[in-house]
């Protein structure tokens, strides 16, 4: 099973009650302006379901909230992260568990060359773990022009003829699925809104009805998708899902189920009808906007097209220390 691992940030209301747990975060300008809470999350990636989650102030980080989710990783696991999960003891506590990691690290950060492969990687130690490093430049073609990174990623997967490194990069682009995810979790079904529970007890309350709804939804939209062959779950559109659930808890249609169990359902009949087209490789700038802003953005105007893209991979050799 292919997952990933993150954290957000969720908006609560600015109340004195929740200021109490839900700390405001400083930064530029004076910070946030209302009160936040963290929430990391453990996704499956195929078809964007919550395996585990946990969440509370931002006084503690991602990797603090990771601790609690390492109970849900077992062997068979593949997990994929970003450069803030890179630390050596965290990853020692996953490998610990039999799951394997796929992670992204600081370009800067010191990995000694142990062994080199024919793929282009090489065997290296995180402290006192064996992991396989493969260093990479990926560049990003569109019509706009190009633009190219360098990255460094660690995995515990150390045979090169078992996971050659082409194919490691392009596993970690699955990483985004979880950026997906945090997209409908908070844009999607609450539509960009500040919580509107007052105390901290209702915002826990709160959270965890999102995070029930939109598993459900999700696992609606699987059931769906999993009765037509070759038919990829991320397909299927959360928005669509959403609307239909919401009409069907209007209209008070279906609350007693009958004698025959229909696991496609309304919900997933409108599902299939609009299935979204095949994925397509396409890039957008990340900007910091809430959804639900009328306003324009300060400063220079920000280019919001969406472009299609081609991609370029080339594995580099570091020279011997």
């Amino acid at each position: 099973m292919i997952c990933a691992i993150d954290g957000t940030t969720l908006t609560v209301s600015d109340t004195p009650a929740t200021v109490t747990a839900f700390s405001k975060q400083r930064g530029n300008h004076g910070g946030t302006g209302y009160p936040q809470a963290r929430l990391v999350a453990l996704l499956a990636c195929g078809t964007r379901t919550v395996i585990d989650a946990a969440f509370g102030p931002t006084t503690s980080g991602e990797t603090t909230y990771t601790r609690g989710l390492l109970r849900s990783l077992r062997p068979g696991v593949i997990l994929l992260a970003d450069r803030n999960f890179g630390a050596q003891d965290l990853l020692t506590e996953i490998a610990a568990t039999g799951a394997h990691v796929l992670v992204r690290l600081k370009n800067g950060r010191k990995t000694p060359v142990l062994v080199r492969y024919p793929d282009g990687s090489y065997l290296s130690r995180l402290g006192g773990l064996p992991v396989r490093v493969i260093d990479c430049e990926i560049t990003i073609s569109t019509t706009a022009g190009r633009q190219t990174g360098v990255y460094r990623l660690a995995t515990t997967l150390l045979d090169p003829h078992r996971y050659p490194a082409g194919e490691l990069i392009s596993l970690y682009h699955q990483r985004w699925e979880i950026e997906t995810a945090y997209l409908e979790l908070k844009s999607s079904i609450p539509g960009g809104r500040v919580l509107r529970a007052r105390t901290p007890t209702g915002v826990v309350q709160e959270i965890y009805a999102l995070l029930v709804v939109y598993q459900l939804l999700r696992t609606a939209m699987t059931d769906a998708t999993n009765t037509q062959p070759a038919t990829d779950p991320d397909r299927a559109s959360l928005s669509i899902a959403w609307q239909t659930a919401r009409d069907q808890v209007i209209q008070a249609a279906g609350v007693i189920a009958g004698t025959v169990i229909d696991l496609v359902g309304t919900i997933g009949r409108h599902v299939l009808d609009n299935l979204l087209p095949d994925r397509r490789l396409r890039v957008c700038p990340r900007i910091v906007k809430r959804a639900i802003s009328k306003y324009q953005a300060r400063g220079p105007r920000v280019d919001r097209t969406s472009y299609k893209a081609t991609l370029g991979v080339d594995i580099l050799t570091p020279t011997d220390p």
